[in-house]
């Protein structure tokens, strides 16, 4: 083989074996055995709002549903919510956790798509939903009872997965 072919094969497999060897690697195991992926590896920030973004499973009679979704974790967050965003995906939220619990109405002021409004008790159960609540309206919707925590989902989305009052939801 020549020389020039030889240094190129050499580095080559180099290279090949600095990637698959890497302890990110997509697929690779961490050093306490736990496997990771790209996804696992990346913290999960939203690309339009910056928010923490966490999986929230709500469960109705038709088993377990899974969303991502953004946490309003601070007063300004709560604030803002989902204001002024055109499009959210179907499994797709947010979550305004509060601790402790306590009375809680939203409006839609600012707020360009139409939500389903899910007030959540401090047992994690639905309070009360406020369906496909109407952009842009400023009639308080409120809690029926003290929430630690309100879900924001696409309008219409509770009755595609059987939402009801009394089902569970966990974040």
């Amino acid at each position: 083989m020549p020389k020039t072919i030889w240094n190129r094969a050499a580095s080559l497999a180099l290279l090949i074996a600095a990637v698959g060897c890497s302890p990110l690697a997509a697929g690779s195991t961490n050093a306490q055995g736990t496997a990771t992926t790209a996804a696992t590896v990346q913290s999960a920030v939203h690309p339009v709002s910056g928010l923490k973004v966490i999986p929230l499973t709500v469960t109705t009679a038709s088993g377990p549903h899974v969303f991502k979704v953004e946490v309003a974790a601070s007063p300004a967050e709560q604030e803002r919510g989902l204001m002024f965003r055109t499009a959210m995906g179907a499994d797709e939220g947010m979550i305004f956790p509060m601790d402790p619990p306590r009375p809680a109405a939203f409006w839609m002021k600012n707020t360009v798509i139409p939500l389903d409004i899910i007030f959540v008790g401090a047992d994690h159960k639905v309070l009360n939903i406020a369906a496909n609540a109407v952009p842009y309206d400023l009639e308080p919707l409120p809690a029926f009872g003290n929430a630690a925590g309100v879900l924001e989902l696409n309008g219409g989305r509770a009755a595609q997965i059987g939402l009801k009052p009394g089902d569970s939801v966990t974040w």
